[in-house]
Order: C-alpha cells, then structure tokens, then sequence
C-alpha cells in the first residue's frame, strides 16, 4: 500500500522532472533555430506534452528561457545562513555556493542559458524581474538584522549591490567561459566590491 507521504512525494519529482524536460528541449531548439523563430507548439511537441501542459509550467516562452531553480536555491541559503555575520558575506556565500550547485551539475545549460539571454532583448527583461523578486524574497529573509544593521533600507541596498557583483561575474564568464572558472570569479568581484566600497 502506497503511503499519503509518498504519493505526494512522486508527484513533485513526476513535476519537477516534467519542468526540467520542457526546459532542456526548449533550450536545445532556441539553440538550434533560434529564440524568436522556436514555437511553444514546437517545445511542447519535442517534451512529449500538451500544449496546455505547457502553460501549466511555464506562462510565457520567456520564463521557460529564463527562469531556473536558482532564485530559490539562493533564497534558501541566505535563509540557513548564521545570522549575525555580515550581511555582504551571508549573501556573497549563498549566491557563490548556488551557483556552484548549478554549475557542478549544468555548467554547459547555464552558459548557455546565460549567452541566449545576452542575445536576446526580450529575455534581458525578464532576467531582471526575475531578479528583482529575488532580492525582495532575501531582503524578507534578513530582515532579523534590519534593525541592528542599519534598517530595511540599507539591507535592500546591500542585496542590490551583492547581485550587481554576481551579476558581473556571470557575465565575464558567458563572454569568456575559458579564462577562469564562474565560482572563483565570484569570488574576485566580491574582493573587488569590499576593497572599492567597504563590508560596511
């Protein structure tokens, strides 16, 4: 007899591998024909699912390009980060070790993930929303320092800052994968943004 636990537990990874196989053929055929000539028809007939699927997981072509497990997985670091610790460190640490996670595991889907992104206008846009509801949701998870580090203010500004500097790193990296690895690069922008403005 199955357990309650289980069956849920089956319908999430059943869920999760679904979003995953939408997501690596849709990759594949922005890659092949290109983001704007690829068809939700097309990425939907390549996964093996409806259209309506489709739609259940993804509203948009954008955020089946754009969106991935990151903005939660960094979410929930700074989350289990030691409170107390400065707040540039505890953020500079989640999103170097999320990062890691993804890279150790689809360094090519990120890069080129990251590069169809570079190129297109359309998903630009979306990347930054998406990093905007990002910031909001860690800025809500250190919100325990607020007030003994300056106010809600300060901490938006820090968050703001430290994804600015990962977002450089990101960056050099796509336009240039072969001249060091993205986990140390994040590194050296987070030593170049302390020596230039301080931990504060």
């Amino acid at each position: 007899m199955t357990e309650p636990g289980n069956t849920s537990d089956w319908r999430e990874r059943k869920k999760a591998a679904t979003r995953r196989s939408i997501q690596s053929h849709a990759m594949r055929l922005f890659l092949e024909k290109g983001y704007d000539a690829t068809r939700v028809e097309e990425i939907a007939a390549a996964a093996g699912v409806s259209i309506m699927t489709f739609f259940r997981y993804f509203p948009t072509k954008e955020h089946v390009a754009a969106e991935d497990d990151y903005d939660f997985l960094i979410t929930r670091l700074v989350e289990d980060s030691a409170d107390g610790e400065p707040l540039v460190g505890r953020i500079h640490q989640a999103l170097r070790d999320g990062l890691a996670q993804i890279y150790a595991t689809d360094r090519q889907a990120l890069l080129d993930r990251t590069r169809l992104i570079l190129t297109t206008p359309a998903l630009q846009g979306r990347m930054w929303q998406n990093q905007a509801v990002t910031q909001r949701h860690i800025v809500r998870a250190l919100g325990g320092q607020a007030a003994d580090k300056g106010g809600e203010l300060r901490v938006k500004v820090l968050v703001a800052a430290s994804f600015a500097v990962a977002t450089v790193a990101l960056l050099e990296w796509a336009a240039a994968p072969g001249e060091g690895e993205l986990p140390d690069r994040i590194d050296k922008a987070f030593a170049a943004f302390a020596e230039g403005a301080g931990e504060g």
